[in-house]
C-alpha cells in the first residue's frame, strides 16, 4: 500500500520541498502538490515587477516544470488542515487524504490592529500585489504634475519595504514620473534588527535616490487619503503600500496543531505537534534555540532540503535529521542597486569588507535569485532569466 505524501505551497519552502521530496521518496510513496497558483514566484524579486509588468516572465516558474511527471499537482485554494481525519479541505475540489503533509504555505500582511491599514493600503506578498501597485503608482503619476506631485507612501522599512521603495524611485526616473515616495518605519532606524552599518549603507543608498525617511514614529490610523502618526503630523497620500509584518495564513485558524498567530511551531526537524504533519517557511515557527529561525527566504531553501529527506525517515521508521539555520549574509537591491551584508563564501564570494554595494553587491543579488532557479529548474534557465534579476 503506497504512503500518500501531500506538499501545501509552491513558494520558497513548498517548491524546494517538493524538489527534496522528489529525490528522497521511495517509488511507494505518492506525492500531491497543492498550491493556489500554478506557478512559483521568486518572491524576493517580486518588487521588480512595480517598475516593469514585463519581469513578471522571468521570476514565475510553472510547477509542471519543478514537478516530476508523478506528482500530482492540484490548483486550489488550501481552506482548512484536519489533522484528526488527516485531510486537507479545498476551496473548489473534493477534500485530499494524507499519511504525511508539508505545510508550507507561506504567510499573509500582519496589520497589528491599525485601524484603517487593511482597508486602505496595497500589500507586497503575490505577483498580482506587485502588478496593482505599478498600477496604482502609474495612475497616480498620470494625474499628478510637477507643481502637485503624487505623494507614494510605503509603510515598513524592512527588506520589502526598502526593495519596495527603492523600485518607486527607479519608476519614477525611468519615466520622469511626478511622484514622492516615503518610507516610514516605527523603529528608530530602517532595517531593524540589522548591523547599523548595513543600516546606513541603506539609508545613505535611499537617501541619495530622493526617497524621504520618516523613522521613530508608528502608524496609528489610515484613512482613505492620509495616516496619522503617533506624534507626528498626517502624511497625505495618493498610494499607501503597507509592508510592515507577516502572519499565518487563514487556512491554518482552525488547526489542532501548536501553533503562534497562524504560524505552526516546529522542532528543529521540522515535525509538528503531530508527527505526521511537518511546517516550514512563513507557515513555521522553527525553534533554533534562543530564537527561532528567521522568516526569511534563505532559511525557506536550507529548510526545504531537510525536510523532504526527514519525511521520508519518518516513512521507513529512522531518526530524524535536525536543522539549523546558517545566516549566509544579506543582500538588499534599492533599484538597480544593492547593498551586501557579511557574505559567506558558500555564495561563491569571499570579500575583506562585511558590508558593500556597488557592481559586486548588483551581480550578488542576481547570483543569489539565479542560483534558486538553476536549483528548481537549470542553469540554463537561470542564465536566459539572467538581465531581469
Amino acid at each position: 500500500m503506497s504512503t500518500d505524501v501531500v506538499v501545501l505551497g509552491s513558494g520558497y519552502a513548498g517548491a524546494g520541498a517538493v524538489k527534496s521530496l522528489q529525490s528522497s521518496l521511495g517509488s511507494d510513496a505518492d506525492l500531491t502538490w497543492i498550491s493556489d497558483t500554478d506557478y512559483h514566484l521568486v518572491l524576493h524579486e517580486v518588487h521588480r515587477v512595480i517598475r516593469d509588468p514585463a519581469v513578471q516572465a522571468d521570476i514565475t516558474i510553472p510547477t509542471r516544470d519543478i514537478a516530476d511527471r508523478s506528482t500530482t499537482f492540484v490548483t486550489d485554494t488550501v481552506v482548512a488542515v484536519d489533522t484528526d481525519d488527516q485531510t486537507v479541505e479545498l476551496e473548489d475540489a473534493e477534500s485530499v487524504s494524507y499519511d504525511y503533509l508539508v505545510v508550507a504555505l507561506g504567510s499573509q500582511t500582519a496589520y497589528y490592529g491599525i485601524p484603517g491599514l487593511d482597508e486602505h493600503s496595497l500589500t507586497l506578498k503575490s505577483l498580482d500585489d506587485a502588478l496593482s501597485i505599478h498600477e496604482a503608482v502609474d495612475a497616480a503619476s498620470e494625474e499628478a504634475t510637477r507643481s502637485e506631485p503624487a505623494q507614494i507612501v510605503v509603510g515598513g522599512a524592512g527588506l520589502s519595504g526598502i526593495q519596495t521603495a527603492g523600485e518607486l524611485a527607479e519608476f519614477r526616473d525611468d519615466r520622469r514620473a511626478p511622484i514622492e515616495i516615503h518610507l516610514v518605519e516605527a523603529m528608530e532606524e530602517i532595517f531593524p534588527g540589522h548591523d547599523p552599518s548595513i543600516q546606513g549603507a541603506l539609508r545613505e543608498r535611499l537617501e541619495d535616490a530622493g526617497v524621504t525617511i520618516h523613522t521613530d514614529d508608528p502608524i496609528t490610523e489610515a484613512t482613505e487619503d492620509a495616516i496619522s502618526f503617533d506624534e507626528g503630523d498626517p502624511l497625505e497620500y495618493d498610494v499607501l503600500i503597507w509592508t510592515g509584518g507577516i502572519t499565518g495564513q487563514d487556512a491554518l485558524d482552525e488547526t489542532a496543531l501548536d501553533n503562534q498567530h497562524n504560524r505552526v511551531e516546529v522542532e528543529s526537524n521540522f515535525q509538528t505537534s503531530d508527527e505526521n504533519v511537518f511546517a516550514i517557511g512563513d507557515s513555521a515557527i522553527v525553534d533554533q534555540g534562543d530564537q527561532p529561525a528567521p522568516p526569511t527566504a534563505q532559511a525557506a531553501w536550507q529548510a526545504a532540503e531537510v525536510v523532504g529527506r526527514n519525511v521520508a525517515r519518518a516513512i521507513e521508521g529512522r531518526p530524524l535529521e535536525t536543522w539549523e539555520h546558517e545566516d549566509k549574509g544579506t543582500v538588499v537591491s534599492i533599484g538597480d542597486h544593492a547593498v551586501a551584508h557579511e557574505v559567506k563564501p558558500a555564495f561563491g564570494v569571499g570579500l575583506p569588507v562585511s558590508t558593500f554595494g556597488g557592481f559586486p553587491a548588483r551581480n550578488l543579488k542576481k547570483l543569489i535569485a539565479a542560483r534558486w532557479i538553476a536549483d528548481l529548474i537549470g542553469w540554463n534557465a537561470a542564465r536566459k532569466r539572467w538581465s531581469s534579476l
